[in-house]
């Protein structure tokens, strides 16, 4: 069976590492695993397959971004927080597409696919596997609804600003593309597939969820010091890791984790000289300074042996984001014997198992995230939860355990487009 993995990118964001890291988890399932991506930087990997036309496929990204900086009133706000899938690139002329057996599409926004171009995906007749690593395929323009349910109806008024007679005329695009399509969907978490059970859009569609996959050869428990010591990092004190591609990113709660430090260091002064912070992203030096516990920018790290050595370093690693689907973070982390923290909010409870692999904190509480992280630092039983992080990421999330399921999602959706021929 070949499977053909489509995704915009090869290594930035979380939906890049997932749709990489299953390529890897089906050919070693026995699966002959492909990807096919516009951008990124792709070394030594034959079964990786960029874009030809690079000046095209630049093209249809600027074009893009430009009919929706219009559609926004030449605001700048919102420009990627919102897709309409206007323009793309025909990929079923490609070798590669024609060769698969399965074409499974990840994140493809931005540029990479129109609705024109997954049209004649679907009309091509081979069978389709969908995985949503957001809402984006649920809602009209949105990757992130935000507690917004129009969705489940019709999206009709829009909070970031799109006109509503915009709104509708890409809904209804998005609409008879699946009605027309036989497209199986799946959702990176069960909360997701709960949201887009919801979707007016999505009624009546085949939705499972199976989680992303990690290689737990590579994210492994290993010596706390040692691998401060290879980062230059402190060994005498209490380490707390915050990892995103932009530290900057409102959506990630870094607001949430200055508060929370702020707290403790009012109630628990002693804090200061016990706890640093580790800022591992974009930007992380604009907001360092923020901090009141002494904090150290890391900028962006693309080494996923580096990012492992990063995980061991750490007593906690925080993520208070303010949606997520599942976040690779978080399983990172605990593969690595770290407890996690973070908001109950999208799949991160079904990741963290509250007090167990970490502390699950009220959404938008940062009293709560402060008690969670004071917990994690001083009275929880770090051993103890270091073991049941490991043992978690090794049932639930593992290579072999992932690539079994989505094998069967694929034999499915051969078998029913076989069935309907």
């Amino acid at each position: 069976m070949k499977v053909l993995i489509v995704n915009t990118s090869y290594d930035a964001g979380g939906a890049a590492v997932a749709a990489r890291r299953l390529m890897e988890a089906l050919t070693l399932n026995g699966a002959e695993a492909s990807m096919l991506v516009r951008d990124g930087e792709v070394t030594n990997n034959s079964r990786v397959c960029v874009l030809p036309w690079r000046w095209l496929t630049q093209w249809h990204f600027l074009w893009e971004r430009l009919v929706i900086f219009a559609k926004l009133g030449f605001r700048s706000k919102n420009l990627f927080a919102i897709d309409a899938a206007i323009s793309g690139t025909d990929i079923t002329r490609l070798r590669e597409f024609r060769e698969a057996d399965v074409i499974h599409l990840h994140w493809v926004n931005q540029g990479m696919l129109s609705f024109a171009d997954l049209r004649k995906i679907i009309r091509s007749g081979k069978p389709v596997v969908w995985t949503m690593h957001d809402a984006w395929p649920s809602t009209a323009l949105c990757h992130l609804t935000l507690g917004c349910r129009q969705f489940t109806s019709q999206c009709r008024q829009c909070k970031y600003q799109a006109p509503s007679a915009w709104l509708a005329k890409v809904w209804r695009r998005k609409q008879r593309l699946i009605q027309e399509g036989d497209i199986s969907f799946v959702a990176c978490s069960r909360w997701l597939e709960s949201e887009a059970k919801a979707s007016a859009l999505l009624h009546g569609q085949h939705i499972v969820s199976i989680p992303n996959c990690i290689d737990t050869r590579l994210f492994c428990p290993g010596d706390q010091q040692e691998a401060r010591r290879e980062e230059g990092l402190p060994t005498d004190c209490r380490l707390v890791l915050f990892v995103c591609q932009r530290v900057t990113n409102a959506y990630k709660g870094m607001n949430y984790l200055i508060e929370a430090c702020r707290q403790l260091a009012d109630e628990h002064p002693e804090m200061k000289d016990e706890v640093k912070v580790v800022l591992l992203g974009s930007h992380a030096d604009e907001v360092a300074s923020e901090l009141p516990f002494p904090a150290i920018a890391v900028g962006y790290v693309n080494d996923e042996q580096r990012m492992a050595r990063l995980y061991r370093s750490a007593d906690v690693f925080v993520l208070p984001s303010l949606s997520e689907n599942l976040p690779n973070t978080i399983m990172e982390a605990m593969a690595c014997g770290v407890p996690c923290l973070g908001f109950r909010v999208g799949g991160i409870p079904e990741e963290i198992d509250h007090q167990r692999t970490g502390y699950v904190a009220r959404y938008r509480d940062a009293a709560d995230l402060a008690h969670g992280l004071r917990w994690l630092l001083y009275e929880a039983d770090s051993k103890s939860l270091a073991k049941e992080c490991v043992r978690k990421v090794k049932q639930c999330y593992s290579q072999a355990a992932v690539a079994v399921q989505y094998t069967e999602i694929y034999q499915q959706t051969m078998a029913h487009k076989h069935f309907r021929l």
